[in-house]
């Protein structure tokens, strides 16, 4: 690197390396020695690879921390700003690079060291293009609050800034990187299908992206409640039918069901935890969504049910539905699960006049009720 020789190959760092060198701006050595004395900052890169069981190995990550420790010393005049940019599980900060700084400098070392995650959305082969013109910069801070070191560094990079705590900007490569992997199992899934089935693979690509309003936007992106009602739970099914049918074999579209059952116990216990045997419940909104009685497959229905399995004393608000009215499918789904319907369905006045032990609010329906007597309130549109 000294020499102007970058170790590794990747578009437009050889010329960075070799600007860099020649303003006299970088430098590199194999030992930390006593060169953070005059730093305000130290970029921690190091790669944490898989382990024999899946996890990241923090051998390199405890080890450099260690030697930044030890050489920090504690008789700076200043913080050392310790940025973290290595994907590292959610919770590393606080439970392996916190003790090792705390061992090495005592524990007022928060005295010594601003510690920072941030993590870097870098490709192969435009890692460069993608530093300068990032899609995103995500700081990890203790309190969550913005470091004015942070800002002066990103000064001159224009991208949507968000200051978090820590752990969620610790998670926040696994999120995308794992999604980006279903995008690509994905499509690939769908481009076997169309494979066995002669069709072509570009125009129904082509469709698929021209859809901004749904297909490639934030609407189903956003952690709530799970899949339901007459065409998602129907159709992934008939897409496993197929691609089995075919030969396609699509692993991914196998497991949206599965995920999603699992998704419905979660919600139980989230909207439960706490809650006393038989406590009084009232479920806002029934049917797959506000203003509709379409009650097919709908995942509030299989909400009811274990409620009631459960014997919490449950009612369920949701005007939009006569239980005398119900016909067909509808009628069907509705009373093979919750033979009791009729029973649960509660005006706006009962609804309002109570206080509940428990709200759970399943959809938009809960704008039309005052629910200020209720201090439990669960939004499982909105999961937090």
């Amino acid at each position: 690197m000294n020499r102007g020789i970058s170790p590794i190959t990747e578009p437009g760092v050889d010329e960075l390396l070799r600007e860099g060198l020649a303003a006299g701006r970088i430098s590199a050595y194999t030992e930390v020695g006593d060169r953070l004395h005059d730093c305000d900052m130290a970029i921690v890169c190091v790669g944490t690879p898989s382990a024999p069981d899946g996890a990241h190995n923090m051998t390199f990550i405890a080890e450099v921390t260690r030697q930044i420790a030890v050489a920090i010393g504690r008789e700076r005049t200043s913080p050392l700003t310790m940025v973290y940019r290595s994907t590292i599980r959610p919770g590393t900060v606080e439970g392996l690079i916190v003790p090792i700084l705390a061992a090495e400098l005592g524990d007022s070392f928060e005295d010594i060291v601003e510690l920072i995650y941030n993590p870097e959305f870098l490709r192969e082969s435009s890692a460069v293009q993608d530093f300068f013109d990032p899609p995103k910069i995500v700081i990890g801070t203790v309190d969550g609050e913005p470091s004015a070191r942070m800002d002066l560094l990103n000064q001159n990079l224009k991208a949507a800034t968000f200051y978090v705590r820590v752990a969620e900007a610790e998670i926040t490569k696994f999120v995308d990187n794992t999604w980006h992997a279903v995008k690509v199992t994905f499509a690939n899934e769908i481009g076997r299908i169309c494979m066995q089935l002669g069709l072509n693979t570009k125009s129904v690509h082509e469709i698929f992206v021209s859809d901004t309003k749904l297909n490639i936007s934030p609407y189903y992106m956003r952690p709530g409640g799970a899949f339901g009602g007459s065409c998602l739970p129907k159709d992934v099914r008939a897409l496993q039918y197929i691609a089995t049918d075919c030969g396609a074999n699509a692993h991914l579209v196998d497991a949206l069901l599965r995920s999603n059952e699992a998704h419905k116990y979660r919600l139980f216990e989230y909207a439960t935890q706490n809650l006393a045997p038989g406590a009084s419940i009232l479920l806002v909104g029934l049917a797959f969504k506000a203003h509709t009685d379409d009650l097919r497959e709908s995942p509030n229905i299989d909400l009811a049910r274990r409620l009631l399995q459960e014997r919490y004393d449950l009612s369920v608000f949701d005007p939009a539905i006569d239980a005398n009215k119900l016909i067909g499918a509808n009628l069907g789904y509705a009373y093979t699960r919750i033979p009791t319907l009729s029973r649960l369905l509660v005006t706006r006045e009962a609804a309002e006049r109570r206080s509940w032990d428990c709200v759970i609010i399943t959809n938009d329906t809960y704008r039309m009720l005052d629910l200020s007597k209720n201090d439990n309130i669960v939004n499982l549109n909105t999961l937090s």
